[in-house]
């Protein structure tokens, strides 16, 4: 019998709305599942690994997806390095530089330095070359120190609602890899 594979979603800060990209990506598929945070708007990572962990227990993680954006990409690094668990993979869309001037503005407690060593499971960083969150070059070293694919996407902001990518189909399109 073949095990399904199951899709975890990890928002970052203030959690995915109702036109983005993980959210219509939860509605298409019952096999989505959003990691739901207690606090989306003033995160702490030890909180966040720790959910994160607690909604992966008893899942088989062999046929597991994690698809993570944003602060959500940071929360999966840092838990990646707490436990060390191995997945079938993630997909890591545009994560954001906890460790800039830009991030220190926002209310999160225990995001940085980011985490960079390679992660124990499969992984692809999609960045944009005009994300106010992360420079491509940032992106790249993320990827390198992970051990992630890169996928450079070009001009294509943050790759949530505010930049276009409500439903985006070709997010959709890179996770196939992992079905």
């Amino acid at each position: 019998m073949q095990r399904t594979t199951r899709f975890f979603v990890v928002p970052g800060l203030g959690s995915s709305g109702p036109g983005h990209w993980q959210t219509y990506f939860e509605r298409l598929n019952p096999d989505f599942t959003r990691i739901e945070q207690r606090e989306w708007d003033t995160p702490d990572k030890d909180e966040w690994v720790a959910t994160i962990e607690r909604a992966l227990a008893g899942e088989d993680l062999a046929h597991v997806v994690l698809i993570a954006h944003s602060l959500g990409c940071a929360a999966v690094a840092h838990w990646a390095a707490a436990h060390g668990h191995r997945l079938k993979g993630a997909l890591l869309v545009a994560p954001v530089d906890v460790e800039t001037a830009h991030f220190a503005a926002f209310p999160t407690t225990g995001f940085g330095p980011m985490p960079m060593r390679q992660l124990p499971f499969p992984s692809t960083v999609v960045a944009s070359t005009t994300d106010e969150w992360v420079t491509l070059a940032r992106a790249r070293q993320f990827a390198a120190a992970w051990g992630s694919g890169l996928v450079d996407v070009g001009p294509a902001g943050h790759l949530n609602t505010a930049s276009g990518h409500g439903d985006w189909p070709a997010g959709l399109a890179l996770l196939q890899a992992w079905r």
